[in-house]
C-alpha cells in the first residue's frame, strides 16, 4: 500500500465505472459528511492524494471551512455528496448516526461506508442499546440499515492532522479497521495507509468494541507491532471503568492538555 502526504495533486480524474478502480493506486470518488477536525483532515489528504473528494455538513456547502478544500476538495449539500461515491466517510457524533440513515438509503449497496464515530454518553446522551451491551458499531448499522467499516476512530483528531507518514517510515502508527465485508475491510484499510497509518485488520464488527474508547488501542499510538497485542488484551467490561476514571482526571487538569499528554494518559489507563 502506498501512502499520500498532502501536496496540490496535478490532476483529480474521475474514475471510470466500475469496480476495478477501487483497486490500489486507482483514484476513487470520495463523499465525506462531516466537516469537523476528523472530516476536514480527510478530505484535505485524499484530494491531496488525487482522489475526487466532495465534503458536506449540515449546515451547507457555503459554511465549509477553506482549508478543507485546499488541496481541490468541493464543498457540496449532503445530498450530493453522497450520490455516484465509491466510499462514504461518516464523520458525525455517534448519537447523530440515526439522522443520516436517510440520506444513505439510496445509495447503492456496494458502496463502502466507513464510520469513525465514537461513543461517549457525556458528550451526546446515554443510547440504550448500547448501555445494554450491544457493540457501537452494530447499532451503527442497525440504525443506517446497512453495513459499515469502522475506521479513523482509534485516534485522535490532532493524530491524524500531524502524525501521518509514508509506509514503511520507523514508527509509524497503526491504525485498527473492522468491517463485516472482506471488500470493504480492504477498501478501508487502503484509505487509512493513504492517509498517513499502518492499516491493522482488527476483523468483524463484533469485535470492534476492542477499538472503541478507553480500550488499550484507543488513541495510543501503538505501532503495528503493538496494536495486536493491544486489541486482544481488550476488556469490554472495563472500558466503561476506564471512561470514568479518564473524565475523573481530565477535570482535575487546569489547562487543556496536549497531544502528546493525551496520549500518555490513555495509556496510563492500562499500566
Amino acid at each position: 500500500m502506498r501512502s499520500h502526504r498532502p501536496g496540490r495533486p496535478s490532476h483529480r480524474a474521475r474514475p471510470s465505472s466500475g469496480r476495478a478502480h477501487l483497486r490500489e493506486g486507482h483514484t476513487m470518488r470520495i463523499g465525506i459528511i462531516g466537516a469537523g477536525a476528523i472530516g476536514q483532515t480527510l478530505a484535505r489528504t485524499f484530494s491531496a492524494g488525487g482522489h475526487d473528494v466532495q465534503v458536506a455538513n449540515s449546515r451547507g456547502p457555503e459554511t465549509i471551512d477553506a482549508s478543507a478544500l485546499e488541496y481541490g476538495a468541493d464543498a457540496v449539500s449532503a445530498v450530493d455528496a453522497v450520490q455516484g461515491k465509491d466510499v462514504v466517510i461518516l464523520s458525525v457524533p455517534f448519537t447523530r448516526i440515526p439522522s443520516v440513515a436517510a440520506l444513505l438509503a439510496p445509495v447503492p449497496g456496494e458502496t463502502v461506508v466507513i464510520d469513525t464515530s465514537n461513543y461517549f454518553p457525556h458528550l451526546g446522551g446515554p443510547v440504550d442499546a448500547v448501555e445494554r451491551g450491544q457493540v457501537e458499531s452494530l447499532w451503527v448499522t442497525e440504525q443506517l440499515g446497512r453495513p459499515v467499516a469502522k475506521a479513523w476512530n482509534a485516534a485522535l483528531a490532532g493524530t491524524l492532522q500531524t502524525k501521518g507518514v509514508p509506509a514503511g517510515t520507523p514508527g509509524r502508527i497503526a491504525l485498527p479497521v473492522a468491517a463485516d465485508s472482506p471488500e470493504a475491510r480492504r477498501v478501508a484499510m487502503r484509505l487509512v495507509d493513504e492517509s498517513g497509518f499502518d492499516p491493522y485488520d482488527a476483523g468483524v464488527l463484533a469485535d470492534s468494541w476492542r477499538q472503541q474508547p478507553m480500550t488499550p488501542a484507543y488513541c495510543t499510538e501503538l505501532g503495528l507491532e503493538d496494536l495486536g497485542p493491544a486489541l486482544r488484551a481488550a476488556d469490554r467490561d472495563e472500558a466503561p471503568r476506564n471512561r470514568a476514571r479518564m473524565m475523573e482526571r481530565f477535570a482535575t487538569l487546569t489547562s487543556a492538555p496536549t497531544l502528546e499528554e493525551t496520549v500518555e494518559l490513555n495509556r496510563s489507563l492500562h499500566r
